[in-house]
């Protein structure tokens, strides 16, 4: 139900409030004090940063640093296959026929959230919303940044700084989602 609603603000290009997305949040993250964990994307407001730290002992914030311009393009460059999801990138990892899934040649479709015209308001409400959250975390001392616009390029770097936090995660353990 809460995923519904959520998913109806995204589709119009709006940021989810912060009252639903905290009790998403917070509802996934019980139970799970015993482990190390990694939250993308989350929190991206001061209110939702400071009832995450209400609940969690948050170590280290890392910030990607990535143009608007680079995420924009790659975002409006994604295509998927809804009947089984692949996803296709037309820059780095298209299809073999334009608009057509390699597998079924069923036509691809575009998510709404990934139009250029929504994917420009996401972006802007999010940087509007995520500086001052940096700045939460900065002043705290915990906020690590790193810039770039290629992952393979961002990535050493991101994993050596995860090893001085978390020095017995493997690379096979860190590219594996949970």
């Amino acid at each position: 139900e809460v995923g519904i609603l959520a998913k109806s603000y995204i589709d119009q290009g709006r940021l989810i409030p912060d009252d639903i997305m905290t009790r998403l949040m917070l509802d996934e993250l019980k139970g799970l004090d015993r482990y190390n964990w990694l939250l993308d994307g989350f929190p991206r407001t001061v209110p939702q940063a400071k009832a995450l730290d209400k609940e969690c002992q948050i170590d280290t914030v890392i910030d990607l640093d990535v143009p608007f311009e680079t995420i924009k393009c790659r975002l409006t460059a994604r295509w998927i296959h809804p009947a089984s999801g692949r996803v296709y990138n037309l820059e780095f990892s298209p299809p073999k026929v334009q608009g057509i899934d390699d597998i079924t040649g069923e036509p691809l479709v575009q998510r709404e959230d990934d139009k250029p015209e929504t994917v420009t308001k996401r972006l802007q409400a999010y940087d509007a919303l995520t500086k001052p959250v940096l700045e939460y975390y900065r002043e705290k001392g915990l906020l690590k940044s790193f810039s770039g616009t290629e992952t393979n390029k961002i990535w050493p770097h991101i994993y050596a700084f995860l090893q001085t936090k978390l020095p017995d995660v493997s690379q096979e353990d860190a590219a594996t989602p949970r």
